[in-house]
């Protein structure tokens, strides 16, 4: 039974999900990183909202740990990079909590455009200075939008609904989406200088940081109204501060500190400043929802390898799960056997998926294919880490899809290029979900891949394949099945042998120094990582 950790208050949906699911729950809250090192020591899963920190040092000793789920958006408290290195999938809740804090949003904008707050507190102070507050309307107004994701764009159609005109800055919104939300696209420098009021909806990324500085307040539009309901550090606090007293911007509402709990900040003590206590999430149905959310995310992960609103592996779904894990292990064994034959440094790896599995998700394929490729030659490879291990390495990996299929229904094919050769292997599933190798360095051949083997090439002399059956008697090593190939007739041949038994050094100089013999390496495979 898969274990979990529950490290941040939660609704109690959680708990009762992981529960339903037949997931075994540790709810633990308030952990030093001391503590929470050790008691990840025998878990599957982590859970937490933005309190914990989950650090480097926290997961030195999680050696079990396979995911960490953020019940909300933000990940800036999980350290993405060493999750990521010791193997470990982080996944979020992006949607549970998605219309709640849009909906903050623009509650904030409607108190900054009407001076709720501060009229609020005058009237109930028994003062009635309906002339001081005079307000100004949101419809007809431009709303420039800065992140378009799934809170940005509950925005973006409310926003349409109140008849304001809606701008968004964000890179990756497409033009057909901003065509069916009602949005214009525009660059930061034009939303800056065409908006009456910005919310910021993006992500925290070392592009965005401080992304509203003195410059970019520079360029806006005097007597703008900022609402922030993202993170903190997308904003220059002090240059914020500064735009205000001088007049450039006319008010802020801000949800979001960079100091959390917020007791003082540079923006306090301002009539024109609307500021709550990171409010955004908080209502008992978005709490619900990603608490809900998260703990079907990981059980499915968990149980069914199911890996949803991931930010460090590519996303699989529970529809695609058990149609992939076929592939991903041929995928992988694809990679394992070009791996163990590659003496030299790995320069450039291309997948080519043809016929059926071109149709499918194959991003994890690659992965899973890099995996096999990188794991003889370095340790803690894992299918969250795999490509940020090739890129660190230089090495170049690209893929192709080709619908229509070849000789067969459904091929993976592998290339690799090192400094000396380029390599490929190709693969297949017989009956549906039983990994072949069906070419080597473009030789045909048809061999089931188990658990010891052994892989020779040779020139194709009659006697060599006798000899080399003939050592491994002599050895006392059983072969269970013997593939052959070559390219022509007394050419390059190969074998590719499957052997009850793995089989020793002297066995394999033995064989290395049979006549005709070119090479002949001992190969291991392993159940998917």
């Amino acid at each position: 039974m898969p274990k979990v950790l529950i490290a941040d208050k939660l609704s109690p949906r959680a708990e009762e999900t992981f529960s339903k699911r037949g997931i075994d729950v540790d709810v633990r809250t308030g952990l030093s990183e001391p503590e929470l090192a050790a008691a990840l020591k025998d878990c599957d899963g982590l859970v937490v909202r933005s309190a914990t920190k989950v650090t480097k040092a926290a997961l030195k000793n999680a050696d079990v740990l396979k995911v960490i789920g953020r019940a909300g958006v933000g990940i800036d408290n999980i350290d993405l990079e060493a999750a990521t290195s010791a193997g470990v999938v982080v996944m979020n809740a992006p949607s549970g909590n998605a219309t709640t804090t849009a909906e903050h949003a623009l509650a904030l904008m409607f108190a900054l455009a009407r001076q709720i707050p501060e009229a609020n507190s005058s009237t109930q102070s028994g003062k009635w200075e309906k002339s001081k507050f005079m307000g100004v309307e949101l419809s007809g107004k431009t709303l420039g939008i800065i992140g378009c994701g799934n809170i940005g764009a509950i925005v973006a159609e409310r926003a349409v609904g109140l008849k304001m005109r809606v701008i968004v800055y964000d890179p990756y919104l497409s033009a057909e989406r901003a065509a069916d939300l009602g949005v214009e696209m525009v660059d930061l420098t034009a939303l800056l200088a065409r908006s009456d009021f910005i919310t910021l909806h993006t992500p925290l990324t070392d592009n965005t940081r401080n992304m509203i500085d003195a410059k970019a307040l520079s360029k806006a539009k005097k007597g703008l109204r900022l609402i922030n309901c993202a993170r903190a550090e997308l904003v220059d606090e002090q240059a914020l501060a500064d735009a205000l007293d001088s007049g450039q911007v006319a008010g802020v509402a801000v949800d979001v500190f960079s100091i959390e709990p917020a007791i003082e900040n540079v923006l306090f003590g301002r009539s024109n400043v609307v500021a709550t206590p990171h409010l955004g999430a908080a209502t008992s149905e978005a709490q619900e929802n990603v608490a809900t959310q998260i703990a079907e995310q990981m059980s499915d992960f968990l149980l069914s390898g199911a890996a949803t609103n991931t930010v460090n592996m590519p996303s699989v779904s529970a529809e695609e799960a058990p149609k992939l894990r076929p592939y991903m292990r041929l995928a992988e064994q694809l990679g394992s056997f070009a791996g163990q034959v590659t003496e030299t440094g790995i320069e450039e790896v291309s997948i080519t998926f043809e016929g059926l599995v071109a149709t499918l998700n194959t991003r994890p394929l690659v992965s899973a294919a890099l995996v096999g490729l990188l794991a003889p030659q370095l340790e803690r490879v894992h299918i969250v880490n795999a490509p940020t291990i090739a890129r660190e390495r230089n090495i170049s990996v690209s893929e192709t899809k080709n619908m229509k299929p070849g000789d067969y229904q459904t091929l993976i094919r592998l290339s690799v290029t090192t400094q000396r050769r380029r390599r490929s292997v190709s693969g297949t599933l017989f009956g549906g979900d039983k990994p072949r190798i069906v070419e080597v360095n473009g030789i045909p051949i048809e061999a089931e891949v188990g658990r010891h083997m052994l892989y020779l090439r040779n020139n194709d002399i009659p006697g060599t394949i006798g000899k080399v059956g003939q050592t491994l008697g002599d050895a006392g090593v059983n072969i269970a099945t013997f593939h052959l190939g070559r390219a022509e007739r007394r050419g390059d041949a190969m074998a590719i042998i499957l052997l009850d038994e793995p089989i020793g050094g002297d066995v394999l100089e033995r064989l290395g120094e049979l006549e005709n013999v070119v090479q002949v390496k001992a190969l291991s495979f392993d159940e998917i990582s």
